[in-house]
């Protein structure tokens, strides 16, 4: 993936980030998510086990749900621009679902030469729902730098 190059002065408050769409969600994501982060919950790999403690099935974990929003940012904004990311997690992430991540500018600010923007992040499904809302903030280069 080659990372954009967003510079200060072309970001506008309001101005959408490009959508990134990830999924049909496969048991194999949970595999692997499992094995690089070492979260290694029955209740993301075992539909019985899942299904027993009440979840209704296997389902993704939040941190990777995390992560997609927090690529979304990356995509539009550059590989180690991410100053500041926080979530809240307001539904699970089930097998087979597509999750669309989207984000928008909130306010822009400069001081000392540091450019900071603040973007309000989400993530839903197929359905609608969301999945993950959130912030970031970022840091962005100056044309002029």
């Amino acid at each position: 993936m080659k990372y954009a190059k967003v510079y200060a002065e072309d970001v506008d408050v309001g101005q959408e980030l490009p959508v990134l769409v990830k999924g049909p969600i496969q048991q194999i994501q949970l595999t692997r998510y499992a094995g690089a982060s070492g979260d290694f919950n029955p209740i993301h790999q075992d539909d019985e086990f899942a299904k027993a403690a009440g979840m209704g099935g296997v389902f993704g974990h939040g941190m990777l749900t995390m992560g997609f929003v927090a690529q979304c940012v990356t995509d539009w904004a550059g590989a180690g621009s991410v100053r500041k990311l926080g979530v809240r997690f307001q539904g699970l992430v089930r097998l087979k679902d597509v999750i669309t991540c989207k984000g928008r500018v909130l306010a822009k600010s400069s001081k000392d030469g540091t450019h900071l923007v603040d973007v309000e992040l989400s993530a839903e499904n197929q359905k609608g729902e969301k999945v993950v809302t959130g912030r970031a903030t970022v840091a962005l280069s100056s044309r002029e730098s």
